[in-house]
């Protein structure tokens, strides 16, 4: 980043002073600016040097994941939702071990209609705790969608039916565009929603692609990323880092439009501020520099991305292990209840050093 006077005076006081202008590079993120090119997550332990994930742990040690904060993003099994119905889907989801669940809509298509307290009673016979969903920011072209913007206390209302702790969004800011007056317009939004939310005894939290790591249109100096975080209060709005699209934004925006240099660490992001991350999505990717986003999606456990690492180094922070929720996804898996198996197994195995 631009360490030049900002022309905008309060934004810079507010980037200074939450500590997110600048977010140190480590390692990894020199690597995705050194001579291989390779994602910075390919790199580091020798575990991967492989190609793969971490082999399957021998059981010594402490588990990396803890006990209870296993969930599945419900996206990746919309598919089974469809077809087969909650029920048949939470039977599988509960012998593979999850302990948690993240909506992604609350119907069945063909499966047939089934209500919020239904849907909730089945979740709780499965031992599925329902930690979150995902409903769309806006639509300004639908005055009755079912979203944040046009249907706020229905989504609240639906939320609270469901007994969830947290509402979200995986809607990028760009409702007003990629300046950053516009993602200031946009954050202003969260705020609401936030503050909405916490009336209700509930988190609003917003998911992240890629994009929202790249540059504002009007300033090539200021990270759209930052503009949002030093934009929205702490305690109102809070972040579920997607890990994937986080190391392929890493990836795609480590330069500035103009080609300076301008390198982060997702991590770092999260350590600086730990209690603003209760969610998280474990995707995994084979670091791959021919790919849009340097990687291409694979199943947890088959990819690159040292989920060992990650997800210790989180749990180091104050009351790590007891405040984050680590939820499996994957965009367009193969074999939906196959990638739900494995995915649990390969975190379950991961396994600290004695």
């Amino acid at each position: 980043m631009s360490r030049k006077k900002s022309a905008d005076p309060e934004l810079a006081h507010r980037l200074s002073r939450r500590g997110m202008l600048g977010v140190a590079a480590g390692a990894s993120a020199a690597a995705v600016l050194g001579a291989s090119a390779v994602p910075a997550a390919a790199h580091g332990s020798a575990e991967h040097s492989t190609g793969r994930g971490p082999s399957p742990a021998k059981g010594k040690g402490q588990p990396v994941l803890t006990p209870g904060r296993l969930g599945v993003q419900l996206y990746s099994l919309r598919d089974k939702v469809s077809t087969l119905g909650f029920a048949q889907v939470f039977d599988e989801l509960e012998r593979f071990g999850y302990d948690e669940i993240e909506f992604a809509g609350y119907t069945q298509g063909t499966a047939g209609a089934i209500t919020l307290p239904q849907l909730k009673r089945l979740a709780k016979d499965h031992g599925l705790k329902a930690i979150g969903s995902h409903v769309n920011y806006y639509d300004n072209n639908n005055p009755n969608a079912y979203s944040f913007a046009q249907n706020l206390t229905k989504v609240l209302d639906d939320a609270q039916a469901l007994g969830l702790e947290h509402i979200g969004t995986a809607s990028g800011p760009f409702r007003y565009g990629s300046t950053v007056d516009a993602w200031k317009r946009a954050a202003a939004d969260f705020n609401a929603y936030g503050e909405a939310a916490r009336r209700r005894g509930l988190k609003f939290y917003q998911h992240n692609h890629a994009e929202e790591f790249s540059f504002a249109t009007d300033r090539p100096d200021v990270r759209l990323y930052d503009v949002l975080l030093a934009e929205t209060d702490p305690n109102l709005v809070y972040l579920e880092m997607d890990i994937y699209w986080a190391f392929a934004g890493q990836f795609r925006f480590s330069r500035t439009p103009e080609g300076r240099p301008a390198p982060f660490d997702p991590l770092r992001y999260v350590l600086k501020q730990p209690h603003r991350y209760p969610l998280f999505h474990v995707k995994d990717g084979i670091a791959d520099i021919a790919a849009r986003d340097g990687y291409r999606m694979v199943d947890v456990g088959d990819g690159d991305i040292d989920y060992k690492g990650f997800i210790s180094a989180v749990n180091k922070t104050r009351d790590g292990r007891r405040t984050h929720h680590w939820q499996v996804e994957h965009d367009q898996p193969v074999d939906s209840i196959a990638f739900a198996r494995k995915s649990a197994a390969h975190l379950h195995s991961l396994r600290e050093k004695c």
